[in-house]
């Protein structure tokens, strides 16, 4: 097996994206690797035109859009605090925010940057409910240039109440 030097971690900055971002930030630390955290601001996010996605994503020098993506850098260092401080002292990493269709731009990020492991959580979604949304991880399954480690939400365990008797 080759040394991992690079994972990229994409997060949503949500509860769901936790697991996926803890997991890479310990394999790194492990593995003595670089970790790519990653957060994609969709084109929905933006006061740009809706169906403009490629003309949205090279706005950055645009005042609103400058303003969006440090807002943006800054709410992902809150949230890299708030969840994972114990280890950004001891694991090299470093954050990348970008503007387009999440999957596209993880698999463009993990091309360029030439990762070698992409680590993202799953968020669970099954059904109608995955029918409609889709899946990121999914996508990025299919396309991406490198492995990919899909780390599941963890179970939680049912609560069992004694009945009177």
């Amino acid at each position: 097996m080759n040394k991992i030097n690079s994972i990229l971690a994409p997060s949503d900055l949500s509860e769901f994206s936790q697991p996926g971002v803890r997991y890479a930030l310990e394999l790194a630390q492990w593995q003595k690797s670089e970790v790519i955290i990653c957060n994609v601001i969709t084109v929905e996010e933006t006061p740009f035109p809706q169906g403009k996605e490629d003309w949205v994503a090279k706005q950055t020098e645009l005042p609103k859009m400058k303003k969006i993506l440090e807002q943006r850098a800054k709410t992902l260092d809150r949230f890299m605090q708030e969840h994972f401080a114990d280890l950004l002292d001891i694991t090299k990493f470093r954050r990348q925010i970008s503007v387009g269709t999440p999957y596209k731009v993880i698999v463009d990020l993990a091309t360029a940057a030439a990762v070698d492991l992409i680590v993202m959580s799953t968020h669970g979604r099954t059904g109608f409910a995955h029918m409609l949304m889709g899946s990121v991880t999914e996508r990025v399954l299919r396309r991406a240039p490198c492995p990919i480690l899909a780390v599941p939400l963890p179970k939680k365990r049912k609560r069992f109440s004694r009945r009177p008797t």
